[in-house]
């Protein structure tokens, strides 16, 4: 019982800190490139350590698909002095709790322990950079996770299947036309040295910023962190690539057969903007506007008034590059997929030529806030944000500004920048059907 008192009363630290205080930070950067950023709250007894690498799906070997994500799995198979298999008994064994994420963009990874295993947390992320094992049996291993991953997520998942579709026509050029779990052809074919390969290229100091947040004391974890991390050689730089992509002529109309559903869906997506950009953050709004809650103006239309659909859908997957605005719905009954895209466009015509009432335009400001402050209540979400703002928008203090861009937003933005991305002949139209099965 005493045990299961500690593991809830270290969960409830990690989650339950005081919201809406502004973020105190240090950064620096190691010789190595090492960028280093430090956020000390002593009020529990957590820490986090984290480590982002400037490495997503979209730095991949059109040919080679898959590998960040892979790696996101690979670099927990062990170190030279992390026995195999050995990681996450390490973590749990210690109190901790441990992940990693990959998108398009970057791959992250990350320990929450009790603020007295934070040597420990260094150590194991200097590990992973220092002296990863990259090897036959850990390859082979982890296709086979991978293998199953997406055979669970995505090729016998219900709908799982959309993202490749949509994206692989909404961009031509760039890499973010396909998905980030990749290709299990591309990763079957390639072999040890590929892999050991693309380690030594984005695995490097100077590719990566390491977030250390919670109960610290700032000079002792300075020490630590160049005892640790100091003597990691520096890589080779890491150039990003940057693709133009040219405007969508269109509609383009899509048509995908999903054996694994019953009912239709229909989805348009856009091309739009980087998330740096201002309009991204317009566009976050007109999607809360348009589908987040019953009180939403699809929802209510389409769902509870005339009943037309299930489900339906406004969402802006802002990434670093560009972005792709989402708006679909699955229909009820005999509703035709081309009634559910009839009614969403009325509604998008409506925020294209009208302004919003104040009432609603409260609401997405109230929304914003909210959002806002639940990514920084605790020491993980701080530690995740501290790092996506430094690697990704090149402005770690957005963790205490970025709110004020969506406080700045007024109702003409709203107006004007759904007119500019929302553009039906600027656009793809998915439909995802069930598959046919074929008469006996």
């Amino acid at each position: 019982m005493k045990k299961m008192l500690c593991c809830i009363s270290f969960m409830l630290a990690l989650m339950g800190l005081a919201i809406g205080q502004e973020v105190a930070f240090e950064e620096y950067d190691l010789d190595n490139g090492l960028h280093v950023i430090l956020h000390q709250d002593n009020n529990v007894p957590v820490v986090t350590v984290a480590v982002s690498y400037h490495v997503g799906s979209k730095n991949e070997n059109p040919n080679k698909t898959g590998f960040a994500h892979f790696f996101e799995h690979l670099l927990f198979e062990g170190t030279k002095n992390i026995e195999r298999g050995e990681w996450f008994k390490l973590v749990s064994s210690n109190g901790g709790s441990n992940n990693a994420t990959t998108n398009y963009d970057r791959t992250y990874y990350y320990e929450n322990f009790p603020s007295n295993n934070l040597e420990l947390g260094l150590w194991m992320e200097s590990e992973r950079l220092l002296h990863p094992i990259i090897n036959q049996i850990g390859v082979d291993t982890q296709k086979e996770v991978v293998q199953e991953e997406r055979r669970l997520r995505v090729d016998n998942a219900p709908y799982g299947r959309w993202q490749e579709q949509m994206f692989k026509n909404l961009f031509d050029k760039h890499p973010y036309r396909w998905t980030v779990i990749g290709s299990l052809e591309h990763l079957a074919s390639a072999s040890l040295e590929d892999f050991q390969n693309f380690n030594k290229k984005f695995y490097v100091p100077n590719n990566a910023v390491l977030v250390v947040a919670g109960d610290l004391d700032i000079p002792t974890t300075k020490k630590m962190i160049q005892d640790y991390f100091g003597p990691i050689p520096e890589g080779d730089p890491v150039v990003q690539e940057t693709y133009n992509e040219a405007p969508i002529q269109g509609p383009v109309k899509v048509k995908f057969e999903d054996p694994n559903i019953q009912i239709p869906l229909i989805m348009m997506g856009y091309r739009t903007p980087a998330q740096t950009e201002r309009d991204a953050y317009v566009l976050d709004m007109i999607s809360t506007y348009l589908s987040d809650g019953k009180s939403s103006k699809l929802y209510k239309k389409l769902v509870d008034d005339k009943k037309m659909a299930l489900q339906v859908f406004a969402f802006n997957g802002s990434q670093e590059d560009y972005g792709a605005y989402i708006v679909g719905g699955l229909p009820v009954g005999e509703t035709s997929l081309e009634a559910i895209m009839k009614e969403i466009d009325e509604e998008i015509v409506k925020v294209q030529t009208e302004l919003i009432s104040e009432k609603d335009f409260q609401k997405l400001q109230n929304k914003a806030e909210n959002d806002f402050v639940n990514s920084n209540s605790s020491i993980a979400g701080i530690a995740g944000s501290l790092a996506n703002y430094y690697l990704l928008y090149d402005d770690t203090n957005l963790i205490n500004t970025q709110i004020d861009i969506y406080r700045s937003i007024t109702r003409e933005e709203i107006r004007d920048v759904a007119a500019k991305y929302l553009k039906t002949d600027q656009r793809v139209e998915l439909e995802y059907l069930p598959k046919q099965q074929n008469a006996n």
